[in-house]
């Protein structure tokens, strides 16, 4: 199944379980993400638990939810199934996120399991991992090496190569797949570097939702694109 991707930057916030981004206060961030002037494409990615809450609250922006299962109705405790997502707002998922691995068959039954305008981010840890879920040909393909994720250093900065060779590993594959990068994703230079080295976009966490001033935060990584 084809899915073709958008041309916008990418500026993907991933909420995680902060104490600074759930509840209420990931209604307020979702709120100063929706405020924004920005040509980029603003993502929040939240909890299911706040799915609904940040919707109603901030319901022109894009939210993502953090995971899904590929199950269908029925006995499936636990679970979180794709129809109830999109039925609550959500407009894409992350999925296999380095603190949230999953098969590569589960990915591709997920994929099989949503709306053709639902976005897909699958995320790799390697130039290997990307090359292999791009085959799949989620929307996007998103490339951490686990040991940047929350870190101070930017992926951009600490290994570039990584970037770049994900993104020409992308290419020989699919035309179509979007490639975001993320990992110690601070500010508006490593957003203008992830750009230059191949990328749609980039996907952070802590460079956000940690900082005392959120929304001077999300316009310095819009600065410069």
């Amino acid at each position: 199944m084809s899915r073709s991707s958008m041309n916008d930057t990418l500026i993907v916030v991933n909420f995680k379980t902060y104490q600074e981004a759930h509840g209420v206060a990931a209604e307020e961030l979702a709120v100063i993400m929706q405020d924004l002037e920005t040509n980029a494409r603003m993502v929040a990615v939240v909890s299911a638990f706040d799915l609904s809450s940040v919707v109603s609250a901030a319901p022109n922006l894009e939210v993502w939810t953090q995971h899904l299962d590929p199950i269908n109705f029925g006995s499936n405790t636990g679970w979180l199934h794709p129809d109830t997502a999109v039925c609550r707002g959500a407009k894409g998922t992350l999925i296999n996120h380095a603190e949230h691995k999953v098969s590569i068959e589960h990915i591709a039954m997920l994929l099989d399991s949503v709306p053709e305008d639902f976005t897909v981010c699958a995320c790799a840890a390697d130039i290997e991992e990307a090359r292999a879920l791009s085959a799949l040909e989620p929307n996007y393909v998103a490339v951490e090496p686990p040991e940047l994720i929350g870190g101070e250093i930017s992926v951009t900065t600490a290994d570039p190569e990584i970037v770049s060779g994900t993104a020409a590993a992308i290419r020989e594959i699919s035309e179509s797949v979007g490639i975001l990068c993320g990992a110690g994703v601070k500010n508006g230079d490593d957003v203008f570097a992830a750009i230059n080295l191949g990328t749609s976009g980039v996907l952070l966490a802590s460079g956000v939702t940690k900082v005392s001033d959120p929304r001077s935060a999300l316009n310095d990584l819009i600065s410069k694109i």
